[in-house]
């Protein structure tokens, strides 16, 4: 199964979500092309149809406004329109101004016109990968090596298995990698990567329980140099509960990695949690004062009816987002592509 088909099938929330919602929102003042005048009282009675008279055709279903039948019901794309249209984008977790502006950049060329769900929701699927287009990079490789990743994020968000499966598909591209587990106040963190390590063959760094993570980023920074390792991915702590402490704790390690590389680390990646919603925002500002964040990883997109957030981050950051996650295993992480993100979130077929 592709990463497209796995995307849309585990999005099914989300596209789901919003396709009920535009039925509805089409459905409340639909026309077709075979609007009838009022009826009157005599209208009402119901008659027998006349002998051999063909019956009535079905209103179509579903599947036949997918398929883009003529008689599909269609909607003036007014002002009210437009202000339900945004509700049901706030809905899903777009925010509202990024909501407005979709709904406006929709507006343009079709305001007035009669739109069908089909044709809004393609036109919806546009406007988002022209958003999220200029955000979608894989993480850059440079010459430098190592090459130090830190990957911060909160606990819960999915750093420690999003560094697993990178680690392990880096691995499979023919790079030499490193784990430091630097979360070393989370002996199941620890104990997760050393899995990790062990299923893709590569050496995991680890220290005592408690110990100072600063500590071992430096020596695990200083064995990476000595064995000529490509990419040295060094996980984090996440504990926001104490944002003083954590602040202190990422300063140091970034002091202590530059005494022996000044460029270091080359990428921060932020990993965030789609089930989190609104809230991913606020991290992505949070983790910027407290790291230098130079990319975003977004997980567990099969786990929400909310994926409408990643729109939103790269709206309002512009941050690179170079991978997205719809679930556990190795090939579950993938490179982000915008058209086949907004196909999927919206409930359509990836452009070919």
């Amino acid at each position: 199964m592709s990463f497209f088909q796995k995307l849309k099938d585990r999005m099914f929330r989300s596209s789901s979500k919003l396709d009920e919602g535009l039925e509805a929102l089409v459905d409340d003042r639909a026309e077709t092309p075979q609007t009838q005048p009022p009826q009157t009282a005599a209208d009402i009675t119901p008659a027998s149809p006349p002998a051999g008279a063909k019956p009535e055709p079905e209103k179509p279903g579903l599947l036949g406004r997918m398929l883009g039948r003529e008689d599909a019901p269609r909607r003036v794309l007014d002002d009210e329109m437009l202000e339900s249209l945004e509700d049901l984008l706030i809905q899903a977790d777009m925010g509202v101004e990024t909501a407005m502006r979709v709904s406006a950049n929709l507006a343009e060329g079709r305001f007035g016109r009669r739109l069908s769900v089909p044709e809004i929701k393609t036109a919806l699927a546009a406007e988002i990968a022209r958003i999220m287009d200029p955000v979608a990079k894989p993480m850059p490789l440079y010459s430098a090596r190592p090459q130090v990743v830190l990957v911060v994020g909160v606990n819960g968000a999915g750093k420690t298995t999003t560094i697993g499966k990178l680690a392990s598909q880096f691995r499979a591209a023919g790079k030499s990698v490193m784990i430091a587990a630097g979360d070393t106040f989370r002996a199941a963190a620890v104990e997760q990567l050393q899995v990790w390590g062990q299923r893709a063959g590569v050496p995991v760094m680890t220290a005592p329980e408690g110990s100072d993570p600063a500590s071992l980023a430096y020596d695990a920074l200083a064995r990476a140099k000595a064995d000529g390792v490509d990419l040295l991915m060094i996980d984090t702590a996440g504990r926001l509960q104490n944002r003083a402490d954590l602040m202190e704790e990422l300063a140091k390690i970034l002091r202590v990695l530059r005494k022996l590389d000044p460029d270091a680390p080359h990428n921060t990646l932020l990993v965030l949690d789609a089930t989190t919603g609104q809230n991913a925002l606020n991290q992505v500002e949070i983790f910027r004062k407290l790291a230098d964040v130079s990319g975003l990883v977004m997980t567990k997109l099969d786990g929400t009816a909310r994926g409408g957030v990643l729109v939103a981050l790269a709206d309002r950051f512009g941050l690179p987002i170079h991978a997205i996650g719809v679930g556990e295993q190795i090939d579950d992480l993938q490179a982000f592509d915008p058209e086949e993100f907004a196909a999927a979130l919206v409930g359509v077929d990836a452009q070919a």
